[in-house]
C-alpha cells in the first residue's frame, strides 16, 4: 500500500532580480566585475554612503564580500596584491542582502531643526523617576536612565524636603513611594543624557521646596551640569531658541518661584467654567482627573509664611521655560498677553473642549508656547514614562529622539 522512494532535491538560490542587474552593468561599465572605484562610485552616487565613500572603505567592503563568495578561487584575495580587487554580480547582489556589510539604513534627522523649540512634538516622560505605580513604587534613577537610553527628552523631577528640612529628595508626593536623591538623579541625566540623540533634555522639575532649597537645588544644577546647562537669565524669553542651536544641552522648566504663592490654593475659574460647560454626568471622573493633573502643576507647597522676595534669583534666572497657571479666563491666557514665551499643561480631555470652544486662539498660541498635555485614565500607572505624551505645536511633527 505504501511505496518508499528517495527523491534528490537541488536548492535554487535567487538571483539577482533585473534593477540589480541593470545597476550594476551601468556602475562596472556593463563588464562582467566592478572594481573599486567603480564600487566606490555605487556607494557615493546610488546609496549616499558619503562616509565610506573613500577609497580605503570600498576596497575592504569589496574586499570582505570576495571572501564571503562560494566561488573558492575568489574567495581568497591575495595580500601581494597579485589578485585584482573587482567583485562580479552575484557577490555584488550578496552585498546588497549582506547586514554585515549593508546593514539597514540608520534613523537620522532630516527635517528643519532650526525653528524655535515650540513647534516641535518632543518626546515627554511623566514621573519619569517611578519604578512602578504612583501610589507605592520605589522611586530610582533607574527608570530615567532606561528613558533617555530609548531617546526620551523630558524628564520630570518631583522635588520635596527630606525629613530633616535640609535636602531635597525625589518622590510622589503625599504618597507610599520610596524617595531617591536629587543628586543621583541629576548625575544620572547628565551622564546619559546624550546617548541617543544630541537634541535638548529638559528636565521639568515640580517643586514642593523651600526658599532655602531651591536655592541648593540651583547650586547642584550649575556644578554638576556645568556647561552643559542652557539658560537664558533676565526675565523670560520672548522666543525660544531652536533644538539646532540647543543641541547637547540640558534646559529647565518649572515655574517661576515668585508665582509660587501668588497661586497657592486657587483655581481659575475662566478655565473650569470651560470645562463645566456642557459636561455630562459621565465626564465628571475626568473633569476631577483633569483639576487635580492641572493643580499639581507647579503647585509649591511651600512654607506660607515666606515672602517671595526671598526666593533667591539664582534660581529663577535658571529656568527656561516658565510654566504658569493662566491668570483671568483662559481665553486671556491664549492670547499671550505679556508677550512671555511660557507652557501651559492641560488634560487631554481638556485640550478636546478647547479647541472645540477656543480652537482659533489655541492654534495661535501653540506657534509661540508649549502645550503640555495629560492624557487620558492615567493617574495610576504601572510605566515610569509615556512615549504617547507630546508637547503640542501648530507647525512641524518631528521626534527628538531620532538621530
Amino acid at each position: 500500500m505504501f511505496k518508499c522512494f528517495s527523491r534528490k532535491s537541488k536548492v535554487v538560490e535567487a538571483e539577482p532580480p533585473a534593477d540589480i542587474r541593470d545597476v550594476f552593468a551601468r556602475y562596472s561599465g556593463g563588464g562582467s566585475n566592478m572594481t573599486v572605484d567603480q564600487f566606490r562610485l555605487f556607494l557615493a552616487e546610488h546609496q549616499g554612503e558619503e562616509g565610506v565613500a573613500a577609497a580605503e572603505d570600498a576596497e575592504r567592503i569589496v574586499k570582505e564580500a570576495m571572501m564571503q563568495s562560494k566561488d573558492t578561487d575568489r574567495s581568497s584575495p591575495s595580500q601581494g596584491g597579485g589578485q585584482i580587487m573587482e567583485i562580479c554580480l552575484d557577490e555584488f547582489f550578496g552585498f546588497l542582502l549582506s547586514s554585515d556589510l549593508n546593514g539597514p539604513i540608520h534613523c537620522k534627522v532630516h527635517h528643519d531643526m532650526t525653528a524655535q523649540l515650540s513647534h516641535y512634538f518632543i518626546y515627554t516622560g511623566h514621573n519619569s523617576y517611578l519604578t512602578g505605580n504612583q501610589l507605592s513604587s520605589d522611586c530610582s534613577d533607574a527608570p530615567i536612565i532606561r528613558a533617555l537610553q530609548r531617546g526620551v527628552r523630558v524628564i520630570e523631577l518631583d522635588l520635596w524636603p527630606n525629613s530633616a528640612k535640609d535636602d531635597i529628595h525625589v518622590l510622589h508626593g503625599r504618597t507610599l513611594t520610596s524617595p531617591v536623591t536629587l543628586i543621583k538623579c541629576l548625575k544620572s541625566i547628565k551622564e546619559f543624557a546624550f546617548v541617543k540623540s544630541p537634541y535638548p533634555v529638559i528636565i521639568t522639575l515640580e517643586d514642593h521646596l523651600t526658599p532655602e532649597l531651591q536655592a541648593k537645588v540651583a547650586e547642584m544644577v550649575t556644578e554638576i551640569f556645568g556647561d552643559l546647562l542652557h539658560y537664558p537669565g533676565g526675565e523670560g524669553l520672548v522666543e525660544f531658541p531652536s533644538p539646532e542651536s540647543l543641541k547637547n544641552k540640558i534646559i529647565i522648566s518649572t515655574k517661576p518661584p515668585k508665582e509660587y504663592l501668588e497661586s497657592k490654593n486657587s483655581k481659575d475659574k475662566g478655565l473650569i467654567s470651560v470645562l463645566e460647560k456642557n459636561t455630562s454626568n459621565e465626564e465628571k471622573d475626568a473633569l476631577l482627573d483633569y483639576e487635580y493633573d492641572y493643580k499639581s502643576d507647579g503647585d509649591q507647597d511651600c512654607d506660607e509664611s515666606s515672602s517671595p522676595n526671598r526666593k533667591g534669583p539664582e534660581y529663577k534666572r535658571l529656568i527656561t521655560i516658565q510654566a504658569g497657571k493662566p491668570k483671568g479666563s483662559l481665553k486671556d491666557a491664549l492670547r499671550n498677553a505679556d508677550n512671555k514665551v511660557k507652557r501651559l499643561s492641560l488634560s487631554e480631555q481638556e485640550l478636546e473642549k478647547l479647541a472645540a470652544s477656543h480652537g482659533t486662539d489655541l492654534v495661535r498660541f501653540t506657534q509661540k508656547n508649549i502645550l503640555r498635555i495629560y492624557p487620558k485614565g492615567t493617574r495610576v500607572t504601572s510605566t515610569n514614562y509615556r512615549p504617547n505624551i507630546g508637547w503640542m505645536h501648530g507647525a512641524q511633527m518631528v521626534a527628538f529622539n531620532m538621530q
